[in-house]
């Protein structure tokens, strides 16, 4: 189980799974993501944000170049890796801040994972699962960096469209399993592999609820489990509340709920308020001071 204390190390930081929730701090260098479209788009800015997120005490620092919001159109490949690798190798060379911090590249593009770590990123966050492109996961296995599988129906265009499950939380856990074995059956460590149910992706409010709910259940699967609620619908509908960065205590609260259920890893965009969600909650849930 992923709470036994098992460890693993991303560029020289040491992760010990169960020990503590870690935080890995959302970079969307896109004009159009759902909560922070626009805000990071150059470098400079790009850059200052994710200061802010080491000094907040982010982990890992997750940069996207391909918005993944309902509805998202997809970028050229072309696209993504302008807006994506000249963010990755600014990190890298500003060593005084950056050496020991783990960047996580989001995509679900082989090229652009491959471009992405040789540039200096450390690890994969693939939202499809690796389903959306076949190479994925030997490349992943290549490189020898570890890979986030994440649970999605459809595409971000359609999957809202997608959410009749007969059995959630089964499904989800059916999906990760096969990805699980594919990735192991590429030449990718267990070890190296982390899961995502993904909350909002073809998930409806009540879905997201329910996963946060019966998340232990997802533990059979033996992986680190990352959860993403930062400043979500769902977190909107119950709040009323349809600005997105006005749901920071709403995320808060989903944050802590996760926590209560053990999740590993938390992505948000708020990284300085999550920061002592996550002090708070893990002193409670799992006895750390």
């Amino acid at each position: 189980m992923t709470n036994n204390l098992k460890k693993i190390i991303i560029r020289n930081k040491v992760f010990e799974w169960g020990k503590r929730t870690y935080l890995m701090g959302v970079l969307n260098v896109t004009p159009d993501s759902f909560s922070d479209g626009g805000d990071f788009c150059t470098i400079e800015s790009a850059l200052a944000q994710a200061e802010n997120m080491v000094k907040s005490g982010v982990d890992i620092i997750d940069i996207g170049g391909q918005s993944t919001r309902p509805g998202a159109v997809e970028i050229s490949s072309s696209e993504e890796l302008d807006r994506v690798i000249p963010v990755v190798k600014m990190l890298r060379q500003k060593t005084d801040v950056f050496a020991n911090i783990p960047i996580s590249v989001d995509t679900t593009r082989a090229l652009v994972a491959r471009a992405a770590v040789e540039a200096g990123a450390d690890l994969v966050n693939d939202i499809s699962g690796a389903t959306f492109d076949s190479e994925m996961l030997s490349t992943v296995a290549q490189l020898q960096v570890p890979i986030i599988l994440m649970h999605i129906r459809g595409t971000p265009q359609t999957m809202q469209k997608l959410t009749d499950y007969r059995d959630l939380i089964g499904e989800i856990g059916e999906f990760l399993e096969s990805r699980i074995a594919a990735a192991v059956a590429a030449g990718i460590d267990k070890s190296q592999i982390i899961i995502d149910p993904g909350i909002g992706f073809a998930k409806t409010y009540s879905q997201s609820l329910e996963i946060l709910r019966e998340l232990p259940k997802l533990r059979i699967l033996d992986c680190p489990i990352l959860v993403g609620v930062s400043r979500k619908s769902f977190i909107g509908q119950i709040l009323h509340q349809p600005s997105a960065k006005q749901r920071i205590w709403g995320t808060a609260a989903a944050c802590t709920g996760a926590i209560a259920n053990l999740a590993d890893i938390l992505r948000v965009h708020d990284v300085k308020e999550m920061h002592d969600v996550c002090q708070v909650a893990d002193a409670i849930f799992r006895n750390q001071s």
